[in-house]
């Protein structure tokens, strides 16, 4: 089963999400709670495996609930919002959130989302996060954790870190540079694990903060020496 934790300071919203997780034979509302603090907490004491976080919500927003749960190695987090390019939801992004979803989302995707995040993948599509990079990276506070340097990869790695910054699929990659699927997977992992991040994601991220691709201008695709 896949352990969820509703987060949102509107009860019929979570009475909506629960509805529909709670019709999927390998999923299951575990905790429950109305705002980031109570999140924290109960992320502590509950054994959770995702967390549908909203951004907004009294006491302690979303964003601050992420890095705290992030920090602490707990559940994956995905992040509820209005608007697709809401910087909240970009900041999320940066404090460890696996990914976002619209609160509209149609229920399917929805209940795949879960299941991607918990099989550790990102829901993020690689174009939604590269427009909110480049819309908001140059609003984000400067205190980033230290991270290797992007030169510990080999010149594979690097292409595909920078393809993935650019927006595309594993698929695409394996066409892009000849190589098998599971080959780019391969790949992607040893990525994550030499730079210490959690997914695709995070990866777009790191591409963006260490300059490897400068927002509202094309990537540069192609290793340095």
């Amino acid at each position: 089963m896949i352990r969820v934790m509703l987060v949102d300071d509107q009860e019929l919203l979570r009475a909506g999400f629960r509805m529909v997780l709670g019709a999927q034979p390998d999923i299951e509302v575990v905790a429950e709670a109305g705002h980031g603090a109570a999140a924290v907490e109960a992320a502590r004491h509950t054994e959770v495996d995702v967390v549908l976080m909203d951004v907004r919500m009294p006491v302690m927003d979303g964003v601050e609930a992420t890095r705290a749960i992030c920090a602490a190695d707990g559940p994956r987090v995905l992040i509820l919002t209005t608007f697709d390019l809401d910087e909240y939801a970009f900041a999320a992004l940066k404090a460890g959130a696996s990914g976002f979803l619209l609160k509209d989302v149609p229920p399917a995707d929805l209940v795949s989302a879960i299941r991607s995040v918990h099989a550790g993948d990102s829901v993020v599509a690689p174009s939604t996060t590269r427009r909110l990079l480049e819309r908001f990276v140059a609003q984000l506070p400067d205190d980033i954790s230290e991270r290797p340097a992007a030169a510990g990869l080999t010149a594979r790695e690097r292409e595909v870190l920078l393809l993935v910054a650019r927006g595309l699929s594993n698929a695409e990659i394996a066409d892009r540079l000849t190589l098998a699927e599971a080959t780019v997977k391969t790949h992607l992992g040893r990525v994550l694990a030499k730079l210490g991040l959690r997914d695709r994601a995070q990866v777009v991220v790191y591409a963006y903060e260490s300059g490897l691709v400068v927002p509202a201008e094309p990537a540069r695709d192609q290793p340095k020496g």
